[in-house]
């Protein structure tokens, strides 16, 4: 299955062709305020978060120059900025025109940040290993990226000829190309302050999302290559292994279980409905390219085929609690988000089926397939923004939208250049860690508890280097603040934490986990009032990221409909 050919199945569920074409828009509920979803409770006049959970980017990368996107290459989506859009921290000229960067080093490529075209949107990926993104910062002059966690093109198109050097992790997109995510920024909020929870890739960032917490490694398969020691005799996971008993885990792939409590649990114990939703994840389909089972793949639009399920992208598996190993599906529509064979893990099908049939639960988790994903290599700023956009369009169309939020974050940076410094408050040192010095982020003897196992307590776990590279966030909701810019310091645990807050009467996971301190995202929503007749929606063409129609809200969409 092509990935065009899965996003036509999934639009087609709401009608969203028709709100394409102009002829319909989405029509909304009265009251928001109402507890759908069995009657549980919240905090807010939320009853339906949305986490689109993508994969590799830095803040830099997307909105280094937003909102100035430069709208001279012919046959590019044009960007013009609302009059009122606050500034952000991105690139200030210096940093554009004179960066650490340029500076080469030991002969390896150096560059100033360069702009990406839209036909430049596939590129190779860079390294974003646990390491190698602390020896970026180079003690905070963030000067050597392009020697740690650079890696050469394509993309092709070039120039500039720096593209097939790895100065190549000094590119960046704008609004021309992340034309999509431009306009959610414009008409919702967003965070120029969010960073990863720790540095690393995929694995230790989905486990963040969802439980705060990497220590606690309690079995390895094929060694230990992608976790480190954490102490009092635990490993933490700083790489992307398999989870251990997933159906599609690559047998001679490092693989691991871990211990304690994710936000599923809390979710369960309360009786509030969930779930996650991976592209990929039933094995009964065929995909129109003849794959089926773990082998299921699709084409994007750049021509890339991948894989369409990720085994180490879904965290829920790594859990005995929560995990569905055979990929078991749901009994019915009406199980899903409730306990049931399933487990609450579902295929991204499922999702759609269960918005179409009125059943969305209160907390979703969207994984896509590979291809849209955004990880490059396998996907692209392209493939990315169609799939975003097909799920928020859909929610839009929904009954279920006055009462809803989408948060868009991402598991983390790819080793893609950002210029601001995280906060580290969590210090490690482990065989790992290289931010202050070979086995060193600071001074690990006061660093965050980890996973009790077998009775022995662990009251300083290391590997957990923290807060790592920045990202971005973005939230899509009518309760969103509109065009509006948040500077607060924010993680990934911090939608764990506006969970715990809104549904769990900010019930913690504790035992380490960063939701203990977390910010939550509550500052990016306006409560205040009860915004009747308010019922905020901006529709984007999947394809180029372009408003097709939006209004109900205070200015409006803005004017970023050219192209």
């Amino acid at each position: 299955m092509t990935v065009q050919a899965f996003a036509r199945k999934a639009v087609s569920l709401l009608a969203i062709y028709a709100m394409i074409l102009g002829t319909t828009t989405p029509t909304f509920a009265k009251d928001g305020n109402d507890n759908r979803n069995n009657g549980a409770p919240t905090a807010t006049p939320i009853k339906h978060l949305v986490i689109i959970f993508q994969e590799n980017v830095s803040f830099d990368h997307y909105f280094g120059t937003y909102p100035n996107a430069q709208n001279t290459t012919p046959g590019e989506p044009v960007f013009n900025a609302r009059k009122d859009t606050p500034t952000v921290n991105g690139y200030s000229p210096l940093l554009l025109l004179k960066n650490p960067n340029l500076n080469p080093i030991n002969g390896i490529s150096a560059t100033n940040p360069f702009r990406l075209a839209r036909s430049q949107a596939l590129t190779s990926s860079q390294n974003h290993n646990y390491g190698p993104e602390q020896a970026a910062y180079d003690k905070g002059v963030m000067d050597i990226y392009p020697k740690t966690t650079g890696a050469a093109g394509p993309p092709p198109s070039a120039p500039p000829a720096i593209v097939d050097t790895t100065g190549l992790v000094m590119g960046f997109y704008d609004g021309n190309t992340v034309t999509a995510y431009w306009n959610y920024a414009q008409n919702f909020a967003m965070s120029d302050n969010s960073f990863s929870t720790g540095f690393g890739p995929s694995t230790p960032g989905a486990l963040n999302l969802i439980s705060g917490q990497t220590n606690g490694v309690i079995q390895t398969i094929n060694g230990t290559g992608n976790q480190t020691p954490g102490g009092a005799g635990s490993l933490t996971m700083i790489g992307d292994a398999d989870p251990i008993g997933d159906a599609c885990s690559g047998p001679t792939k490092n693989q691991g279980t871990m211990g304690g409590q994710n936000i599923g649990n809390l979710l369960n114990a309360a009786g509030v409905t969930w779930g996650f939703f991976s592209g990929g994840f039933d094995l009964t389909i065929t995909n129109s390219n003849g794959t089926t089972g773990c082998k299921r793949s699709a084409t994007g639009v750049t021509g890339v085929t991948a894989a369409d399920y990720v085994p180490h992208h879904q965290p829920f598996q790594y859990y005995a609690s929560t995990a569905n190993p055979a990929h078991t599906r749901p009994s019915s529509i009406a199980e899903i988000g409730h306990n049931g064979p399933a487990n609450h893990q579902y295929d991204l099908h499922d999702f759609f089926d269960a918005l179409s049939a009125g059943n969305l639960p209160s907390v979703s988790y969207i994984k896509a397939i590979a291809a849209q994903d955004g990880h490059p290599g396998n996907s692209d700023p392209l493939d990315e923004q169609i799939h975003v956009v097909n799920v928020i369009n859909a929610l839009q169309q929904s009954k279920d939208w006055d009462s809803t939020a989408v948060v868009i974050l991402y598991d983390d940076s790819d080793g893609w250049y950002d210029h601001q410094l995280s906060p580290i408050l969590n210090q490690s040192t482990s065989p790992a860690d290289l931010l202050t010095g070979p086995g060193t982020c600071g001074d690990g003897s006061t660093a965050l508890p980890g996973i009790t196992i077998n009775g022995v307590a662990n009251p300083h776990a290391q590997g957990r280097c923290g807060y790592g590279p920045r990202q971005p966030l973005i939230v899509v909701s009518p309760w969103a603040r509109e065009n509006f810019v948040d500077h607060s310091i924010t993680d990934q645990s911090s939608t764990l934490r506006f969970i715990e807050d809104n549904w769990l009467n900010k019930a913690r996971i504790s035992n380490g986990s960063y939701d203990e301190f977390a910010n939550s995202l509550s500052q990016m929503f306006n409560f205040d009032n009860e915004r009747d007749g308010d019922r905020r929606f901006l529709i984007l063409d999947p394809n180029l990221g372009t408003v097709l129609s939006g209004g109900l809200g205070n200015q409006g969409p803005g004017n970023n409909n050219g192209h």
